[in-house]
């Protein structure tokens, strides 16, 4: 089975998570969408951090009060989206695990093109 082909136009930060995990896992199209939406917010979440780098969290709010940074809020949020993706994933903690769980992927293709040929001999 080939590669998936990696997004355009990814930054830095979804670059190397897509390298991360497409040479060592086997993916179904519904995980390549997935991991493509994790690329492009671990490039936001890059984009948030470079932002926030060296700027002040707290801000003058419309009434003059120290309010925290809206990048803090936005930046909260886009990691916790990143980890909700990763997680959909279900990736496995370790390189063998990978292996097992392309196993287990073949393992089913197996066991529902038998199903269908048996309904097919059955007839």
């Amino acid at each position: 089975m080939a590669a998936p082909e990696m997004p355009a136009n990814l930054a830095a930060a979804g670059t190397a998570l897509w390298e991360s995990i497409v040479p060592d896992y086997t993916l179904r199209p519904d995980e390549v969408r997935i991991l493509h939406d994790a690329c492009r917010e671990a490039d936001i979440v890059q984009r948030l951090e470079d932002a926030l780098d060296g700027a002040d969290l707290m801000v003058a709010g419309s009434q003059g009060q120290l309010v925290a940074s809206p990048l803090v809020s936005e930046l909260r949020q886009h990691r916790s989206v990143l980890s909700g993706l990763l997680k959909a994933l279900k990736l496995p903690d370790s390189s063998s695990g990978a292996k097992q769980k392309t196993a287990h992927t073949s393992e089913q293709a197996r066991a529902a093109a038998r199903a269908r040929w048996d309904r097919r001999t059955a007839g």
